[in-house]
């Protein structure tokens, strides 16, 4: 019976989805934010006295593969030949709007929504992890917004995505390690061990275990094409990617996105038709996903919970405007500015990370997730609200 009832949670989930994602469409809106409002609104609904409940674990499994066969496809489009100055610009803004946040965030996360520890180093490490996650941009939604722009913001933006995107998942996870170590004495000697040690093993074993798959597999699809066993080798190679890396205690995001801009770059046969593919097993995942989260977090609705939280955001976006700033002192409008600080809506990566410290069944850690969550859903409205204005603030290519 306990089957049956997973099973016909999971039915019913999907079929809200697929509602959600054809009023997404008519609207044309991303579907996330309507995903994820739908899953806060059947969570709040009780089934014979209670709410519906699944497991943690089985969460982050389904979210995991959701982000690789995500991250993957996005990733696989990139052609390393386009690769110019207009990346370089790209990932600088990556580094410099993760670099703030962290900066910026993370007291008034601690001062205006009362993110706290046991002690003051933990508080500061749980808004850290929150800052750095805030980091990410979403490059699925990205790409639904700018559709039918194809100029140099567009481009830039969903570069960006791609970029931020291992960043974000790594920095909180090393955040949360020196969280684990904050009985030790911390000194350079522990910082290096604990964190930058780490850091630097996960980006060269993810790269390393990206291309060595991609060496393996995709040599011996090169010449041949099975209608059966192609798309469920490209499947397999990008999870097995992400398994791999992350038993070699590598960044599995990284793996990916190398296995991801090597397939890209390399000939194939029937490439259109795997592409196509991949496309429609991530969005089949990522629909579960979105309304998954939104079903397995409680959002206080409590007026003081929403005036902190919107508080927050508001400073979130001035850092955001003053990132772009910094980086971009010429070159681009005010409006295009303008429209680039805007766009900052979260996607599979945040939601992955949340299953993830959810699993962790740590009280302090739980406290942030109703806030992440509720950040998701802000980012993913002033996005979408840019977008509706995107024709007025970017300068279509002649």
């Amino acid at each position: 019976m306990a089957a049956l009832f997973y099973l016909t949670a999971i039915a019913g989930l999907l079929l809200a989805g697929i509602i959600c994602s054809i009023i997404s469409n008519k609207l044309k809106i991303p579907n996330v934010l309507l995903l994820i409002l739908t899953g806060i609104l059947l969570g709040n609904i009780k089934f014979q006295g209670d709410h519906m409940t699944l497991s943690p674990v089985f969460l982050t499994s389904i979210s995991i593969i959701a982000l690789v066969m995500i991250l993957f496809d996005s990733t696989s489009r990139l052609k390393l030949k386009t690769f110019d100055t207009l990346s370089f610009k790209a990932m600088k803004l990556a580094f410099v709007f993760l670099i703030l946040n962290t900066l910026l965030l993370t007291i008034p996360a601690m001062l205006i929504y009362g993110i706290a520890g046991d002690s003051l180093f933990q508080s500061v490490i749980l808004a850290l992890i929150f800052s750095a996650l805030m980091s990410a941009t979403d490059s699925a939604a990205v790409l639904i917004l700018l559709k039918g722009f194809s100029g140099k913001v567009a481009r830039l933006l969903e570069i960006e995505s791609i970029i931020n995107t291992p960043l974000s998942v790594i920095l909180p996870f090393l955040f949360l390690d020196l969280f684990y170590n904050i009985g030790a004495t911390i000194n350079f000697s522990t910082l290096v061990e604990t964190s930058i040690i780490p850091f630097l093993t996960q980006i060269i074993v993810g790269l390393g275990s990206g291309i060595f798959i991609g060496l393996l597999i995709f040599k011996l699809m090169r010449k041949k094409y099975s209608d059966q066993l192609s798309p469920i080798a490209l499947i397999t190679s990008a999870l097995l990617t992400y398994i791999i890396a992350e038993n070699l205690s590598g960044s599995g995001v990284i793996a990916v996105v190398a296995l991801g801009l090597f397939f890209g770059n390399i000939t194939v046969k029937e490439k259109s038709t795997l592409n196509e593919f991949s496309s429609m097993f991530s969005n089949s995942l990522e629909i579960l996903v979105f309304i998954l989260i939104g079903f397995s977090i409680a959002i206080p609705f409590d007026i003081f919970f929403f005036i902190r939280s919107i508080l927050l955001f508001l400073i979130y976006l001035v850092i955001r405007y003053i990132a772009v700033n910094l980086t971009f002192k010429d070159g681009y409008t005010k409006n295009e500015k303008l429209f680039m600080s805007l766009n900052i809506s979260k996607g599979i990566t945040v939601a992955v990370v949340i299953f993830s410290l959810m699993t962790l069944n740590i009280p302090a850690l739980n406290n942030i997730l109703p806030l992440i969550l509720i950040f998701m859903v802000y980012s993913i409205a002033t996005s979408t609200l840019a977008g509706k204005f995107a024709p007025k603030l970017l300068t279509k290519p002649e």
